[in-house]
């Protein structure tokens, strides 16, 4: 699907499958059995007000990630066992999954509306690898290797804590020697390059930022992770107690506003500021795109050698089925390139940088 601003049933459809295609691209077998099972059950109008709304959404559906806020729900019929039936399909055993799918929306429907209100909450502290990654390699270009970072879309501010966590990058060894996650993703081609960074601050928005000290909220960004990527369990569970033991710093802000914000502030001689996101910006109107580009633009242009700024996006890619990272930084690097292809989830980095 070339156009993930496309709106209308048909727009409906190919969200499904597209979403189908690119969770098995992602080794996420189990999730797209969900939303295939969803997706069949498009023309079913007595499926219940879930089904029926989804038939009707005004929006573009992938870039809304309409797929991925019902599989969500589903999930969390699994997690809180208000559906036993979906363990079948959860545990990866041969089932009726249509059947299975019907009968839980059908009874559940009116209860799962809510997850349709607002963008999946998918927050993966495995992505910040590619971070760290871009980091490296701005440093690479001359940057000063001191970072300050400022986030939007942070969701519950999991990957506003980088700076307490370890990275193997295909060799390269960043962060702490006690760290509250260690990361070592599959690297493929050369490693990035080598030489010390530092973090000097981390700062992030979202228009509605998740509590992990409330138990609903941390179930919910619980279901939206896919089931088969086990380790991302146990990755949440370390941040939620490395959140409750000092908070990151994450302020309710809409996106374009904090960006202008955080441009405005004075900068430190010998840094790098880095605006970063990960899955965020298929979600934003296009207002705020615009202003956000504008924005760093406009800064970029006032960006010296000393004080340098720049933009690392990882985003996803429908064509290639997998996660882009690419940077953009001032002076001297004003287009946007891609250094890397990675996994949804942080599995793998594909480095091109």
């Amino acid at each position: 699907m070339d156009d993930v601003a496309s709106t209308g049933a048909q727009a409906v459809a190919l969200a499904f499958a597209n979403q189908v295609a690119y969770c098995q691209s992602n080794g996420a077998n189990v999730t797209a059995r969900i939303v295939a099972a969803l997706g069949a059950l498009l023309d079913d109008a007595d499926a219940g007000p879930l089904l029926a709304r989804i038939r009707d959404w005004p929006g573009a559906p992938l870039a809304d990630g309409l797929p991925l806020r019902t599989a969500g729900a589903l999930h969390s019929l699994h997690l809180t066992g208000r559906e036993p039936a979906l363990a079948a399909i959860y545990a990866g055993e041969l089932a009726d999954d249509v059947r299975i799918v019907r009968d839980a929306v059908r009874r559940q429907g009116a209860a799962l509306l809510p997850w349709l209100d607002g963008p999946p909450q998918t927050n993966e502290a495995g992505r910040s690898s590619n971070f760290i990654a871009g980091m490296l390699w701005l440093a690479a270009q001359g940057l000063p290797a001191r970072f300050e970072c400022f986030e939007i879309g942070s969701s519950a501010g999991i990957n506003l804590m980088i700076d307490r966590y370890r990275y193997d990058l295909g060799g390269i060894i960043v962060g702490p020697e006690q760290p509250v996650i260690a990361f070592a993703p599959e690297w493929r081609g050369p490693p990035p390059p080598p030489g010390p960074i530092a973090i000097a601050s981390l700062k992030g928005c979202d228009v509605a930022p998740v509590d992990l000290a409330d138990p609903e909220q941390a179930l919910r960004l619980r279901a939206y992770i896919w089931p088969e990527h086990a380790v991302r369990f146990a990755r949440l569970e370390a941040a939620i107690a490395a959140a409750r033991r000092r908070p990151p710093d994450l302020v309710a802000m809409r996106a374009a506003d904090f960006v202008e914000k955080q441009l405005a502030r004075p900068q430190a001689a010998g840094t790098t500021r880095v605006l970063m996101h990960s899955i965020v910006w298929q979600y934003l109107p296009e207002d705020e795109k615009r202003r956000i580009t504008e924005a760093m633009e406009a800064a970029g242009r006032s960006a010296t050698g000393d004080r340098a700024l720049a933009w690392i996006a990882l985003e996803a890619n429908r064509e290639l089925l997998h996660h882009g990272l690419t940077v953009r930084y001032w002076p001297g690097g004003e287009e946007p390139r891609l250094i890397a292809a990675a996994h949804a989830h942080g599995a793998w980095i594909d480095w091109r940088g």
